[in-house]
């Protein structure tokens, strides 16, 4: 099996055979073992003439490769599929729907809906804890008030404008490791709950001077912070929060240039794919292709994507979605 891909046109080039393409899905999904049933997580399974049927007496259902994967029902052949994961996890700012759309000779809609199955796959479902020197900080994504026509400004009954913008929460550690979440607020809550699940005790924070971090010590952190407000953007010769603010420089020209606008609603799944190519940035391109592919578990339906959330707080007004 051919491994050191150099661009797109290769890939689609080797795996010109749904054989092909089935046979690395397997081998990234079960590593070269037996089948795994996606139905009961049973491992072994008979061959039949389309999939195969699971050895478990209590299950016996029958499955494919894709079955319970992002690819689960498709009608796009798996070779563009591969070729969607690969340059989703190339692009360092990402790659729009239609411009995806324009590669793969597919429609903008399909385009979309490929670009956020790839993205649910990216999701980090079993995190390491971070560790060492963490820098922890936050930012705001979405049209400031200022650059706004007085016209399109929302208001509240005390004439006050009303904030479009979302707050993001970001952690690196001295590796280059990070994690993003969209959170409601930065409040002390919020950014404390954020740094508990994603952040081991013992570790010493590197912050900004936000009152939010204020008692980190009482949960087993040790903790420095920058006073941004003074000018002083290293202390004490060497703790800095550059690490995490680089990281978010790169997400807004992402989300700027290449996507232009992105909902609350896929805000997190937008994290997960800058923060996958972030934490793989070391590894070849082929290789970051692989490792997704292992990744394709968990399948998201069109209708579950486009479904309105029931409830929307005020802070999560946000101007609708275009790519």
């Amino acid at each position: 099996m051919q491994t050191d891909f150099k661009n797109v046109i290769q890939i689609l080039d080797y795996y010109n055979d749904k054989a092909k393409c089935e046979a690395l899905l397997a081998q990234q999904l079960w590593g070269g073992g037996e089948p795994v049933c996606p139905h009961c997580a049973s491992v072994g399974a008979y061959k039949t003439n389309r999939g195969y049927r699971c050895k478990a007496k209590g299950c016996q259902k029958k499955f494919t490769v894709i079955t319970g994967t992002i690819y689960e029902n498709t009608k796009i052949e798996l070779r563009y599929w591969f070729a969607a994961v690969y340059l989703i996890t190339t692009h360092r700012k990402g790659i729009s729907s239609h411009q995806l759309a324009r590669d793969l000779g597919v429609t903008q809609r399909t385009a979309w809906f490929i670009l956020h199955r790839v993205r649910e796959m990216l999701k980090d479902d079993a995190p390491v804890l971070l560790e060492g020197e963490v820098q922890v900080d936050e930012t705001w994504i979405g049209a400031k008030t200022k650059n706004k026509h007085e016209s399109k400004i929302e208001r509240n009954e005390n004439g006050h404008a009303i904030s479009v913008q979302t707050p993001v929460m970001g952690a690196k550690d001295a590796n280059g490791k990070v994690r993003a979440k969209k959170v409601p607020n930065v409040k002390s809550k919020e950014l404390k709950g954020f740094i508990l699940s994603n952040i081991a005790k013992g570790a010493t924070m590197v912050t900004d001077e936000a009152p939010g971090y204020k008692g980190l010590v009482k949960h087993g952190y040790n903790h420095e912070s920058v006073n941004h407000s003074v000018g002083e953007y290293v202390n004490l010769g060497k703790f800095h929060t550059n690490g995490i603010e680089n990281f978010w420089s790169q997400f807004k020209r992402g989300v700027i240039g290449i996507y232009h606008h992105v909902s609350v609603k896929h805000l997190d799944r937008y994290c997960d794919e800058f923060a996958y190519r972030q934490n793989n940035r070391g590894v070849a391109d082929s290789s970051r292709l692989f490792v997704a592919l292992g990744q394709s578990k968990g399948r998201l339906k069109y209708a579950d994507l486009v479904a309105k959330e029931d409830e929307k707080p005020d802070y999560f007004q946000f101007r609708p979605e275009t790519d």
